[in-house]
């Protein structure tokens, strides 16, 4: 079992920052995947960013240029940098550590990041 905290989100204006953070604690595997998904009311649930042990990282074509996502040293914790929010960028937002072998994901409880126009 693998647990998720996460941290940040919230209101902020359009154009601002936030920074979300996800700790994971528990049965960490050598080889995993942690990022964020995201899911607007209404909507399914998306990829926003991942980031490889490797510090490999894909982005969303939305957010690619204005989100950042990066890994500690220990690997165990997840930080995205989101400058330039849009209020499309609204939504609640879930950290995720995909195991690679066998494949699963576990998910984070999810914040809400609200930009207001």
């Amino acid at each position: 079992q693998v647990q998720l905290v996460e941290s940040g989100g919230g209101l902020v204006q359009s154009g601002g920052s936030l920074r979300l953070s996800c700790a994971a604690s528990g049965s960490i595997t050598d080889d995993n995947i942690m990022g964020w998904y995201r899911q607007a009311p209404g909507e399914q649930r998306e990829l926003v960013a991942s980031v490889s042990r490797r510090n490999i990282t894909i982005y969303a074509d939305s957010v690619k240029g204005r989100f950042t996502a990066a890994r500690d040293n220990a690997k165990t914790t997840v930080w995205m940098q989101m400058n330039s929010l849009k209020v499309e960028d609204t939504a609640v937002y879930y950290c995720y550590y995909q195991v690679i072998f066998p494949s699963y994901k576990y998910w984070g409880q999810g914040t809400q990041v609200t930009v207001s126009s």
